[in-house]
């Protein structure tokens, strides 16, 4: 029985970010950095306890859409052509990824067990296939091997696991939102998967005492009757869920004005990020924020928002300047959006 979403508290801006990427995936990820013990894999797991099952084909290894046909594996594309294709419903994955795994595991391999005994080449689907439109979930994921990296990298740009090896030629389908925690103190983030990440949080131990007294309240309370706790706290978390999923039927009406993206736009060059990521991440959060609290627009509250989160792990060091990334950017948002 996972913790419930809604009892989580003193780490908001995580909360936000989580919401924030469950309603516009593709915002391609949240990085998480910050403590030890401060709610970070808990609450990537009552986020995906949270969210309501999602329609896909009955017996796909990768939990195709019935309703994107454009993206069906092969398997599904022949049942479709066959007039077999089942429409029915599953969990939102969250899969774990370890620090130890093996290519062979993460991208899949040959079932060698069916290769010598029957003599069949068949395709076992690795973690990169159990994601699909779920979470991949990597904790400390700043002391990932870096040839598992660079895989993450090519599968989290194409949307898709290309295999090639051991006489196997296939791809399938592989967008998930990548979640990603670690401790800065234990070593830095590649820079290229560091970018892939859409949003970026810091995480501390709370300081106010009251706070710390909710928590851990809270944490007792729930290790003592798991079933009860749940229960106190199931019309938060269902509330909470219509909510999101009404923010996700409302996003596509809401568009960015000129102003907006103009905010935007001098914000990250006042920043001095590189590339327009950036402003096109900003510019996603931003307007998923809006949905969430049902706005008619994004507003410059909203960007000030989604600001720290977007850009802070896109700033370029500064010699001249030592102070940390998420408050060079609050100072930005205060001089522009003034």
């Amino acid at each position: 029985m996972v913790f419930p979403f809604s009892a989580i508290i003193g780490q908001d801006e995580m909360i936000d970010a989580l919401i924030i990427a469950a309603i516009e995936p593709r915002l391609s990820g949240v990085l998480i950095f910050g403590d030890r013990g401060t709610g970070k894999s808990t609450a990537v797991r009552a986020l995906a306890s949270l969210l309501p099952d999602m329609p896909a084909v009955v017996g796909c290894a990768y939990g195709c859409d019935p309703g994107d046909t454009a993206a069906f594996c092969a398997e599904c594309r022949a049942r479709q052509a066959a007039g077999t294709l089942q429409a029915g419903r599953a969990a939102v994955p969250v899969v774990d990824l370890p620090l130890g795994a093996t290519e062979d595991r993460v991208v899949g391999a040959l079932n060698l067990e069916r290769a010598l005994a029957d003599g069949v080449k068949l395709f076992e689907p690795g973690l990169l296939a159990r994601a699909h439109r779920g979470f991949l979930y990597i904790d400390e994921v700043n002391l990932l091997e870096d040839h598992i990296v660079d895989l993450l990298l090519d599968v989290s740009a194409s949307g898709e696991n290309v295999v090639e090896r051991e006489g196997l030629s296939l791809r399938h389908p592989a967008r998930f939102v990548l979640v990603g925690s670690g401790n800065p103190e234990e070593g830095e983030l590649r820079p290229q998967l560091l970018d892939r990440f859409g949003l970026c949080v810091e995480v501390k131990t709370p300081t106010a005492i009251d706070t710390r007294i909710a928590i851990v309240r809270r944490r007792d309370e729930y290790d003592h009757d798991p079933a009860g706790f749940c229960q106190s706290w199931q019309a938060a978390d269902a509330a909470l869920r219509e909510k999101i999923l009404a923010a996700k039927d409302y996003l596509p009406s809401l568009v960015v004005s000129d102003d907006a993206m103009k905010l935007a736009a001098r914000l990250c060059m006042a920043l001095g990020t590189d590339g327009l990521r950036g402003e096109l991440t900003l510019m996603r959060a931003a307007r998923a924020l809006a949905a969430f609290e049902h706005a008619d627009e994004v507003t410059a509250t909203h960007l000030a928002r989604m600001a720290p989160s977007a850009l802070r792990h896109r700033l370029r060091r500064d010699p001249l300047d030592e102070s940390l990334a998420g408050v060079r950017v609050e100072r930005a948002v205060a001089e522009i959006f003034a």
